[in-house]
């Protein structure tokens, strides 16, 4: 009876989880992904200045990108979080059963790599290619010969403090998943064990009943 609620508090863990992943998911996307769409409304640009055509490209691409990776991951998240919501206000151990989280785990993992780290990759993207476009048109009225414009200046300024912030991400992101992936590899172990259990008494159950039934001639 034990190993029953023990394999039970499992998969309530489990639903635990992925609905606070879809949550987490849906609150960041729907954040980054307005104000990436501000970005693109409230920026304006300066007709008279002759823009790379390649940072042009980039920053609206950038923002397309940007905002179709976080309305898919809202998606995800709006049509399975009512679901999992629905079952886990229910007060019954077995209505676990009934949730579709663990079906659609790989969406929901998908969902929460596409908002927490794809998406917040692009974010740092987006306010680089931000910067460029918003300060390169910054120049003074009277610039001295051999010195650098002041919004090129801040925009370089903008790119060398986001470009190692970038690289400490990544270098997060790595080690939170690996780190993840081994909790959940001892996770697996730990299941297996537990089924073991858990067969060994049933097999035991059986066996004494066995033993005490009577024999019909």
């Amino acid at each position: 009876m034990s190993s029953e609620h023990s394999l039970q508090a499992l998969s309530w863990r489990k639903l635990y989880l992925s609905r606070a992943k879809l949550k987490a998911s849906s609150r960041t996307s729907a954040l980054l992904s307005g104000f990436a769409m501000v970005a693109m409304v409230e920026v304006q640009l300066d007709t008279s200045h002759d823009y790379p055509p390649g940072l042009l490209i980039a920053f609206s691409a950038c923002t397309t990108v940007l905002v179709a990776v976080h309305l898919f991951a809202l998606m995800i998240s709006t049509c399975i979080l009512p679901n999992i919501e629905a079952v886990s206000n229910v007060h019954n151990l077995n209505s676990v059963r009934e949730s579709p989280h663990e079906r659609m785990q790989r969406h929901i993992e998908l969902a929460w790599a596409f908002s927490t780290v794809i998406g917040t990759l692009l974010f740092l993207a987006e306010v680089v290619l931000l910067c460029w476009v918003k300060f390169l048109p910054v120049r003074p009225r009277q610039q001295k010969n051999g010195t650098m414009p002041a919004g090129v200046a801040a925009a370089i300024t903008s790119t060398s403090i986001m470009v190692p912030f970038g690289l400490v991400f990544i270098v997060f992101a790595v080690h939170f998943y690996r780190s993840l992936v081994s909790h959940k590899t001892d996770r697996q172990f730990q299941e297996l064990e537990e089924l073991e259990d858990l067969q060994n008494e049933l097999d035991q159950r059986g066996e004494a009943s066995a033993l005490h039934s009577p024999t019909s001639q």
